[in-house]
């Protein structure tokens, strides 16, 4: 069964080496859709089995827990990894359009193998150490994949993107370093029996600030999301796209697992300090998004504006809440990478990302604006699309705990999120180009390679929403095991808590 957890990682590992030894041939990036596509198999292959069977658990080298490296996938882990899988092939197959021949040669499709990789790895990871080693692999391909082309605005926003990420390390292993000290593990499973074990509350509260602050830079919450918009806009839109629909995820996954499993035990602090946290995230980013004119940096800002809506589920930590953040969790990779794929087709048809420079898509494209309205309004959070049942979950979690003020602000981002897209739309498809450009699909090279993946996760999106009944009923049970970890700890440690 262990081949079930190993797979998804050695794929795009191996995947990577390939297409980097190919990386001066034309068929190299053909080799990153194969990978991506046995990736999403094995990503498949791993969710039917934690579906029937239960948190699967491989213990590396047969080193039982937790003395050894332990990878499990709970109902979380899986969907996680499967998403990661998705969205890795929709970018895979858009980047035959997209990305450039001196790009391919500098080893783009390596790099972004090594970034699935990194992402997977720290949803299937079983302890705290290895977490902080597969952010670094996805620190180091993510700022190679930002970089790639050298000029001036992606230096600049490698470098903000690098410097917060390094000092959100530095406090992740200063909280390793202490909460090891305490415990003597850092085990997921083993973390969650010990840590009820510590006699001194107060720093066990204190490291658990450490790890908010440090998954919080990750994640891009407020006030530590500054690096994000400086530096989402610069590089190629397949960069862009997984790099919005998968890097803040994994922290946002990080702090769910940790304040769900792990550090539960003064929620009256932390959880209030997180609810805070939430309101301020989403109402910063979409304030942001208003006050951006740049296609990119409206998305980009829309990140951490719907950030914040998993991040109060997570605060709220009742059953619903928990459902609530996982459901937001899955709709919003889809969603959102789906419209920084949007965007660059957009770019190449009429020339530019400011709005208020490019037009006449609704006339020339009507299929490119289909599929942009589709994730628009789902981010938005109109019905039937996926954005309103997550959104409809989070707020009525809300008003059942009567907390009408953070309710309210939920519902008056969702308006200014309406707003934002409204600009996109009225600018960049309703009215007429202003140099009297066509921007018609027809002229558009690679057509087939950059619609092909957006018309999929338009699709996905308007399933969940027509049929969210499975999908809602799969994070009832995902925020089940969440709340009650034991399934999770039995299967590590082979004993029950």
């Amino acid at each position: 069964m262990s081949w079930y957890l190993t797979l998804p990682l050695i794929i795009p590992f191996a995947t990577a080496i390939v297409a980097f030894l190919m990386r001066g041939h034309a068929a190299g990036k053909w080799v990153s859709v194969a990978g991506s596509s046995a990736a999403l198999l094995a990503a498949a292959a791993l969710m039917q089995i934690v579906l029937a069977q239960g948190v699967l658990v491989g213990q590396m080298g047969q080193w039982a827990a937790p003395f050894g490296i332990t990878l499990a996938a709970d109902l979380l882990s899986a969907v996680m990894v499967l998403i990661t899988a998705i969205t890795g092939l929709a970018v895979a197959i858009y980047a035959l359009g997209d990305i450039e021949e001196r790009h391919a040669k500098l080893g783009y499709h390596a790099l972004f193998q090594i970034l699935l990789a990194g992402v997977t790895g720290a949803f299937l990871t079983g302890d705290l150490f290895n977490l902080y080693v597969w952010f670094e692999v996805m620190l180091i391909a993510s700022f190679g994949l930002l970089i790639l082309n050298g000029d001036k605005a992606q230096i600049d926003g490698g470098v903000k993107y690098v410097a917060l990420n390094l000092i959100s390390t530095i406090l992740f292993l200063t909280g390793i370093g202490l909460l090891y000290g305490m415990t003597g593990t850092l085990n997921f499973a083993d973390l969650a029996v010990k840590v009820d074990q510590v006699e001194n509350e107060a720093l066990l509260t204190v490291v658990a600030m450490m790890f908010m602050v440090a998954f919080g830079v990750k994640a891009a919450v407020f006030p530590l999301f500054f690096w994000l918009p400086a530096a989402y806009h610069t590089p190629s839109f397949s960069v862009s796209a997984v790099f919005a629909g998968l890097l803040t995820k994994v922290g946002v996954y990080a702090l769910i697992r940790m304040f769900t499993m792990i550090f539960d035990h003064d929620i009256g602090y932390t959880h209030t300090i997180l609810l805070w946290v939430a309101c301020f995230t989403m109402v910063t980013g979409v304030l942001g998004a208003a006050a951006q004119s740049d296609f990119r940096k409206i998305l980009s800002f829309h990140i951490i504006s719907q950030i914040g809506y998993m991040i109060l589920g997570l605060a709220l930590m009742t059953p619903l809440a928990i459902v609530g953040a996982v459901f937001y969790l899955v709709h919003h990779i889809i969603v959102k990478a789906n419209l920084f794929l949007i965007a660059g087709i957009a770019k190449r048809l009429t020339g530019s990302t400011e709005v208020f420079q490019i037009g006449g898509l609704y006339k020339s494209s009507p299929l490119l604006a289909v599929l942009f309205l589709i994730p628009a309004f789902s981010l938005a959070g109109f019905p039937p699309l996926s954005g309103f049942w997550a959104k409809y979950i989070i707020v009525k979690a809300t008003l059942d705990l009567e907390m009408w003020l953070v309710a309210f602000i939920a519902l008056a981002v969702g308006l200014m999120t309406i707003y934002s897209m409204t600009k996109i739309w009225a600018e960049a498809f309703w009215k007429p180009h202003p140099d009297g450009r066509d921007p018609a699909l027809r002229t558009l090279q690679n057509r087939r390679a950059l619609l092909l993946p957006v018309a999929g996760l338009s699709l996905l999106t308007v399933v969940i929403g027509l049929m969210p009944e499975p999908f809602v009923v799969f994070a009832e049970r995902s925020a089940a095991q969440l709340l009650d970890p034991s399934a999770y700890i039995t299967a590590v440690l082979g004993t029950t808590p």
